[in-house]
């Protein structure tokens, strides 16, 4: 297959790289906002709104960057899966922050990102504890990168219970997207998830707080569907509590015109110091979770690209940047406005973007073909190795997170992500325990696809039973493609999954 390699990375990956997210007018869009395209399924106006949101839009992911901002310490409930933690550069996930901002700092480094970041098209709040539990500071901080900075779109995300309250406040705003935690619809499942909630000056705990919780969930998720804000729900799948119970969540929200249902694996390690890692609740693996929304397939579209970000996180989905723009690294002083190079910087981006999104389309198009013509009636999972671009971009070494795509005669699609949280390449030197951590998240997974690989991981890889291609500079899903064509015709070579 001929490689068309184009220059996007000089401007995709721009600034240092890190090594180490009545009944209404209709919003889900089925092919689960995964879409090559616009899509046949996605009003032209909904379309317009998430083809630059990384969250909302499986495609974009490879183009555009997020940033939240932590404005928003203060939660109105408790959670056994959270412990929000400050000063935790470490940690990898939601409820952290290195630092606690306030309005006027998170503006300012609003700033200083989006000169020195041009993909960046979303700036969100999401804690470290509730954004509404927060109204002030958050609204504050969404009016103000609002005038600043009008080319981008503005989100929050919340566990609902106060959202009833604000939803006027929301549209007044221009907040177009909102993500709503949603782990229960039953009150008797959510009261093993939630130990209480404060809520009319009470702290209420038990079947009444989880009652008094879901019922404001759904109301808001109404008023928000009915005001035209695209909304998405959150569902932390605990193995044992709720796993079976999200089949009637999923259905709930898509009845109320959910936009997109995240089904996200519950992160649960005693170093975290939350209840369910303390007392020793485990999340799922890596195929129970694919196991549940492809049985979810068919009910509200599903997000399979989520990469459970900080509350501080920054750049594309899976390469945090937050370290670089900590507050002592960012200039006294707020601009009004960018920088008109800076500015011209966003906007070539944009055009760069769209071209290489048409390119990238046609090569998805000829990949399905490709994919179509095999003789085999196999699938198999295919990990990647990518910095962005939709290219098989990255070395394997460098590969913190693998995208999974699963390919059969119907062609390609993104399943999910595989996460290690570390990479193999360390000060130049191969780490044989962080080989054999990414070896093991990797289980299941019949090849690994990347721009280079050594020959000490290939061979780990193998012995695991997991082959390794170099396929650089490649679209993601020619190579795929490409890949499972020629395990069909050497006669079944790598594992093949049923």
């Amino acid at each position: 297959m001929q490689r068309t390699i184009v220059p996007f990375q000089s401007i995709a990956t721009a600034g240092p790289r890190r090594e180490a997210g009545g009944a209404p007018a209709r919003q889900a869009c089925a092919t689960g906002c995964g879409a090559k395209d616009a899509g046949e399924d996605i009003a032209p106006e909904v379309w317009e709104r998430v083809k630059d949101h990384p969250c909302y839009n499986a495609e974009a992911h490879h183009f555009f960057a997020r940033m939240h901002v932590g404005v928003a310490p203060a939660c109105n409930i408790q959670c056994h899966y959270c412990n929000r933690k400050y000063d935790c550069a470490n940690e990898s996930r939601p409820g952290v922050v290195a630092e606690r901002l306030t309005p006027d700092q998170a503006v300012r480094k609003v700033m200083a990102v989006a000169a020195q970041v041009p993909q960046l098209s979303v700036v969100g709040i999401a804690g470290p504890g509730d954004a509404l539990a927060n109204p002030d500071k958050t609204f504050a901080t969404c009016e103000r990168v609002a005038h600043v900075l009008p080319d981008v779109k503005l989100c929050l995300s919340t566990n609902g219970l106060a959202l009833p309250d604000h939803v006027s406040r929301i549209v007044a705003l221009g907040i177009s997207h909102v993500t709503i935690t949603i782990n229960a619809i039953d009150p008797e499942i959510g009261a093993q998830i939630y130990p209480w909630i404060s809520f009319a000056g009470r702290r209420i705990t038990g079947v009444e707080g989880a009652t008094i919780l879901r019922d404001r969930q759904l109301l808001g998720l109404d008023l928000l569907v009915a005001a035209g804000v695209l909304v998405k729900v959150n569902s932390v799948l605990i193995p044992g509590v709720n796993d079976r119970h999200l089949k009637a969540v999923n259905a709930e929200v898509k009845r109320r015109g959910v936009f997109l249902h995240n089904v996200m694996p519950l992160i649960s390690d005693p170093a975290h110091g939350t209840h369910y890692g303390l007392t020793g609740q485990r999340g799922p693996t890596a195929q129970e979770l694919k196991a549940l929304q492809d049985e979810l397939a068919g009910g509200a579209s599903l997000m399979r690209h989520c990469q459970q970000c900080r509350a501080d996180a920054v750049g594309m989905l899976g390469s945090d940047r937050s370290a670089e723009f900590a507050m002592d690294l960012i200039p006294e002083g707020e601009a009004a406005a960018l920088a008109p190079e800076d500015q011209v910087k966003r906007d070539v981006y944009r055009e760069v973007v769209e071209r290489e999104r048409a390119d990238r389309r046609r090569a998805a198009e000829a990949a399905d073909a490709l994919a179509a013509a095999s003789a085999e009636e196999h699938r198999m999972l295919v990990a990647v190795c990518t910095e962005g671009g939709g290219r098989i971009n990255l070395h394997f070494g460098e590969a913190a997170q693998f995208p999974v795509y699963e390919v059969d005669r119907s062609g390609v699609r993104l399943v999910g992500h595989r996460r290690p949280r570390t990479h193999y390449c360390k000060d130049g030197h191969g780490d044989q325990d962080a080989l054999d951590a990414i070896t093991a998240a990797l289980d299941g997974v019949a090849a690994v696809l990347c721009s280079k690989i050594g020959n000490r991981p290939r061979q780990r890889l193998e012995e695991a039973g997991i082959k390794a291609a170099e396929y650089p500079g490649d679209y993601i899903e020619s190579a795929v493609a490409a890949f499972f064509r020629s395990v069909a015709a050497s006669a079944g070579t790598g594992r093949l999954t049923a």
